[in-house]
C-alpha cells in the first residue's frame, strides 16, 4: 500500500508542507499521498490512536501539538527529548517514533547559505527564548559554537531556557540587544517579530561587522525588514524559508524512501505561493 502521511495543526489551512512533499513525490515518481489534517487539540487522542492502528505512515505536527503528541509515541530522538517538543512522527515495527527536525533544517539551511559560517563563528547572538529559540541553541551546542547570548524580552524565561539545555549560555535583557551585535559572528532572530500581522522587530544594526551572518526563522515576508538592514550593512542574510523545507526532508526520507534534495526550483514554487497569499 503506497504510503500516506500528513501535516497536523490548528489551524493547518496555512501550511506549505503538502506543496513541498507533493512536489517530491511527482520529482521521484513515487506512490502515495501527503494532505493537511485539521486536527483540534480534544481530537487529538483519536488521531493519534488512528496512527498507531495503521492509518499513515507518519507525518508532521504543528502548532499547537508539537508538546502535546508525546505522551503518545514509544520512542522519542535525543533531540525531541532534549527540546520538549517534536515535528516529524513515522511508524516503524509497530511503534510510534517522533523527532525534531528543525534543527536539521536550521543547520541544513545555514550551512547551504552560509557556507563556513560554524568556523568562523566564536559568538552567536539569539533573540527570543521559545520553543524554536531552545532548538536553535541545542543545534548551536552540538555544532560546537563556543558562547551563545539569548536575549529575551523576559529575562525568567530566557534562564528557564538556559538551565534546560545544561550547557553554558549566557542571558541578557532584551533592551541590551542592540549592544550585543558587536559581540556575534551570527545573529538568529527566533521570534516571529517583524512576521507580516506581527509588531516589528526593534533592533538597531549600525554596530554589525561585515559579513556577520544574519538568520531571521520569519519567511512571511520573505526578506524581512532584518534581514534587509543586514544586507544593506554587509551582513549575510539567511531567510527563514531555506529553514522550511529542509526540515522537511528527514520525515520524507523515513516515509517515502529516498532523500530528496532542496532545489531552486522548488524554492521557487513555495516563493510563488508566498508572494501570492
Amino acid at each position: 500500500m503506497a504510503p500516506r502521511c500528513f501535516v497536523i495543526g490548528d489551524p493547518i489551512a496555512h501550511s506549505r508542507s503538502p506543496m513541498i512533499h507533493r512536489s517530491w513525490l511527482r520529482q521521484y515518481g513515487l506512490a502515495g499521498s501527503y494532505d493537511a489534517v485539521h486536527v483540534l487539540p480534544a481530537d487529538l487522542p483519536t488521531f493519534m490512536a488512528q496512527l498507531r492502528e495503521g492509518a499513515f505512515a507518519g507525518g508532521n505536527v504543528t502548532l499547537p501539538h508539537k508538546e502535546a503528541v508525546i505522551p503518545f509515541v514509544d520512542d522519542i530522538s535525543e533531540a525531541g527529548r532534549a527540546i520538549g517538543a517534536v515535528n516529524t512522527l513515522w511508524r516503524e515495527g509497530g511503534r510510534l517514533h517522533a523527532d525534531n527536525t528543525d534543527i536539521a533544517g536550521f543547520l541544513g539551511h545555514l550551512d547551504a547559505s552560509a557556507p563556513g559560517w560554524q568556523e568562523r563563528t566564536g559568538t552567536a547572538l539569539v533573540l527570543g527564548a521559545g520553543g524554536a529559540a531552545k532548538g536553535i541553541c541545542y543545534g548551536l551546542l552540538g555544532r560546537c559554537v563556543e558562547r551563545i547570548i539569548l536575549v529575551n524580552r523576559s529575562l525568567g524565561r530566557a534562564e528557564e531556557l538556559a538551565a534546560s539545555l545544561g550547557k553554558a549560555i549566557e542571558v541578557r535583557e532584551w533592551s541590551r540587544a542592540s549592544e550585543t551585535v558587536a559581540e556575534a559572528e551570527l545573529i538568529v532572530n527566533s521570534t516571529a517579530l517583524g512576521m507580516s500581522g506581527q509588531p516589528p522587530l526593534e533592533i538597531d544594526l549600525s554596530r554589525l561587522r561585515p559579513g556577520t551572518v544574519v538568520d531571521d526563522i520569519v519567511y512571511v515576508p520573505l526578506k524581512t525588514a532584518l534581514l534587509a538592514e543586514a544586507e544593506r550593512r554587509g551582513g549575510i542574510a539567511v531567510d527563514g524559508l531555506g529553514m522550511l523545507l529542509h526540515q522537511a526532508v528527514p520525515g520524507f526520507a523515513r516515509w517515502f524512501g529516498i532523500v530528496p534534495q532542496v532545489t531552486a526550483q522548488l524554492r521557487a514554487t513555495i516563493e510563488a505561493d508566498i508572494l501570492r497569499s
